[in-house]
Formats: C-alpha cells, structure tokens, sequence
C-alpha cells in the first residue's frame, strides 16, 4: 500500500510539473519585456482534474487490471470452445467487419461534400501521411529493416512528376504511375548495399541516403530549380475537367461549365480528397494481398530472424528488395500527389524531419499494424492543428509522447494480430477420442497395439 501510494504521487508530481509548464504558464509581452502568467481557471481545472485521474489509476492500479483480466476471463468463458463454432464466429465476425468497412468508406466519401473547405483540406493531408506510414510499415514494421531516409522516396516520387511535366508535359494520372515506378527502383538500388547491414549500421545508411536525394536536389540548380524549387506544378483532373475558373491546357474544358454549375474553388479540393482517399484504399488493399501471399509471410519471417528465415530456404536479398521496392512506390505515389496537391515544391519539403514524424507514426500505431498506423497518423497530423497555441512546443511534446509510448506500451497503440484459433488443452489422462486406434493421451497422440 505504501509502495503504491509513493508510485502514484510521483507519477501525479511528473504529470504536474510537465502541464504547468506547458499548459498552465503563458508569455506575454510587456514592452521589451516577457512576463510569465498563469493559465485561466479552465485550463487549471483540467490540470487539476488529469492529476486527479492519474493519481487514482496508479494507485487503484493493481484492482483495476484484476478486473480487467476477470471480464476478459468471463467473457472467453461465454466463448463455443469448439473448432467448427469458433470458425464460424470468425466467419461471421469477418463479415461484419467488411460490411462495416463499406459503411465507413462511404462515409468517408460523403463527407467532404459537408464538411468546411478547411477541414476537407487537412484530412487529405492526414491521408497523405496514412500512406507514408502504411509504405514505411513495409519495411520497418513488416520486414524489420530500420529505415531512416524514407522520406528521399517521397522526394523522388514528388520530383519526378514535377519535372516530367515540366520538360515533356506528362499529366498527373501518368505522373503518378511514373513517380511510384522511379520511387520503386531507387528502393530497388538502395537494397543493394544494405544486403548485409541491420540494426544501427542499416540506419544509418539509409539516413545518408535520404540526405544525399536533399542535396542533390538543392545542388542540381539546372534540373530542379535548387532552393528555389519548382513551381506551377498542374492539378489532377477528372477525363480532362479541369477544376480551375479556365480551362489552362487546349482541348479541355473546366469542370463547372461542363456540368453548368457555378464556379467553386471547393470543388478541387473535394476532388483532391476523394483522389487521396482512394490512393489510400488501394494502398490498403494492396499490402492486405500481399500479407496474404508468401511475401508477406518472408517479411514476418525476416523481421522475427533472419537466420531462422534464410535456415528455412528463403532467400534474404529477394525479400529485403521486395521489402524496400513496394515500400519506396507507395512514398512515389505518396510524393507525387503531394507535389500536385501543393503545386510547390523544393528540397525543405523532404528533410529528415519529416522521416523521423513517419516512422514515429508507424512506431506508434505498432509494427505491421496497418489499423494502427492509420490511428498513429490521424493522431500526429490532427493534434498540432488542434493546439496551435502550443505549436512552439510541438517538437517537445512529440518527444514526450514517443518517451511515455515506448516506457507504457512498447507495442504500440494497435498491435498488429495474427488471425487464430486457440483450442482450450485437454486435462492430463486418456481422452475418450479414438479413431483408426488412435488414443489421445494428455497432449501426446498414442497408437493402440
């Protein structure tokens, strides 16, 4: 009791000290001079009230996860132990969540037409980190490979349809496809020298490599601009409609005028939604494939051990450039509807931090867990736009959070689950189950003599 009372003082102590710092002292400016303030009452309140809560979970701690393990338990009691009902409740759990998933995809696609032209346009930033995070959990959540410069594909991927349109006019739709297809083969070169590397050594090679894709584009000032980026890069347009006032290329036709509607700058940035959201949904469908299909099992496989894995005939190199190859297309893909979507780009769009916030996603939404990493990056887009005031402190409390994760729940928000089935043990002794002389003896299968 002692013990448990100090523990949950000083965890109320710590969650005092950080809030008041944050939260409930302000700077204000008083001439040439910066005064200190304390918060209003309201925010106090809520201070006070978390301290509150955490002093009695960590206190009432031990009752609470007792509890917990007796609703788990009693309700695992109610649970068919058999084979045949526990795989037809699987069935049936199978197909409520595929139904539910078409609720929410609709959902998702009525929205915007709702919802404020500020809101449509962050959530398509939030679904461009959600593929970020769901390419990098290829590698680094799946496959077990740390890498460090994964935003350098999402350069390539942005780059590559800027300049293809630039020099030879190429349009978004085959942009696309050309910016996930180069991203891919620089994730194919840059298997190669990391064949033999792991841990911090892999890391470390593919942090230079995202920091050479930054330098070189700022030091190829003929090609790419340098610092000063590219600019006017063209939207994406629906079979030729144009989403601006005047149709900006011969041949088509703005989208307002062919359907005979007034002219609206909300309906580009519903359609650049709708595109981000569908680029997601195929970027889910494909890695669910591909976790189906023996690559997907390598990849668990190499992550898990990888002498283990290459004792059992798998070839390490193929799955490690399967692994950085359909990775790095998705950040292509990723890149080049970003560089639509700004119609700007230049190198300080791709540096390292922006690496560290999407492996920070997929670390916190819990390796290979794709639920979790789309959680992970609705959480980090969505918080520093809801907490502008604390944006100076952006970077301080993303690095507490990552501490708090990693010290309280190292597997991450949604930890990634293997579908299963577990048959409860039969009790020690011979087991009325016989067929062709077969006896069950304990967990031993016993043949009749």
């Amino acid at each position: 009791m002692k013990t448990r009372f100090f523990n949950a003082i000083a965890a109320t102590f710590v969650l005092l000290l950080l809030t008041s710092m944050l939260l409930g002292l302000t700077l204000e400016s008083n001439g040439t001079e910066l005064v200190i303030q304390v918060a209003e009452g309201t925010r106090l309140s809520w201070i006070i009230s978390g301290a509150v809560i955490v002093f009695l979970f960590q206190f009432f701690r031990n009752e609470i996860s007792q509890g917990w393990q007796n609703t788990r338990s009693s309700m695992g009691n109610a649970v068919p132990t058999s084979i045949s009902e526990k795989v037809k409740t699987t069935s049936q759990l199978s197909g409520l969540k595929t139904t539910a998933l078409c609720f929410l995809v609709a959902g998702l696609m009525i929205w915007p037409f709702f919802a404020s032209r500020g809101s449509v346009d962050l959530a398509t930033l939030t679904l461009i980190y959600i593929m970020l995070g769901l390419g990098l959990n290829i590698v680094v959540g799946l496959a077990g490979l740390l890498d460090l410069g994964y935003v350098g594909f999402y350069a390539v991927g942005a780059y590559s349809y800027a300049l293809l349109n630039m020099y030879f006019g190429i349009d978004f739709w085959t942009g696309l496809l050309a910016g996930g297809l180069l991203a891919a083969f620089f994730g194919f070169i840059l298997g190669f020298p990391v064949l033999r590397l792991r841990g911090d050594y892999l890391a470390i090679v593919t942090l230079g490599f995202g920091e050479i894709i930054r330098i070189l584009l700022n030091n190829l000032t003929d090609l790419t601009g340098g610092p000063n980026g590219i600019s006017q890069i063209p939207k994406p347009d629906l079979f030729g409609l144009e989403f601006s006032r005047r149709a900006k290329e011969e041949g088509n036709v703005p989208f307002h005028e062919f359907f005979g509607i007034d002219y609206s700058s909300g309906y580009k940035v519903i359609f650049l939604y709708l595109v981000a959201l569908l680029l997601v949904i195929a970027t889910v469908f494909v890695i669910n494939r591909l976790l189906r299909m023996p690559i997907g099992r390598a990849w668990e496989a190499l992550r898990e051990d990888d002498i283990a894995c290459q004792s059992l005939g798998l070839n390490k190199t193929a799955v490690k450039l399967s692994a950085f190859t359909i990775g790095a297309a998705f950040a292509g893909f990723a890149g080049t509807f970003f560089a639509a979507r700004q119609g700007f780009i230049s190198p300080e769009s791709f540096t390292f931090i922006e690496s560290a916030i999407i492996l920070a996603i997929v670390v916190l939404g819990g390796m290979g867990s794709q639920i979790g990493t789309v959680l992970a990056a609705i959480i980090m887009t969505l918080l520093p736009e809801f907490a502008r005031e604390f944006n100076e402190y952006r970077m301080l409390m993303f690095g507490l959070m990552m501490v708090f994760m990693m010290g309280w729940r190292p597997q991450g928000l949604l930890p990634m689950k293997r579908p299963h089935i577990e048959v409860e043990r039969k009790p020690q002794g011979v087991v009325s189950m016989q067929s062709d002389n077969l006896t069950t003896s304990g967990n031993q299968l016993v043949r009749e003599v």
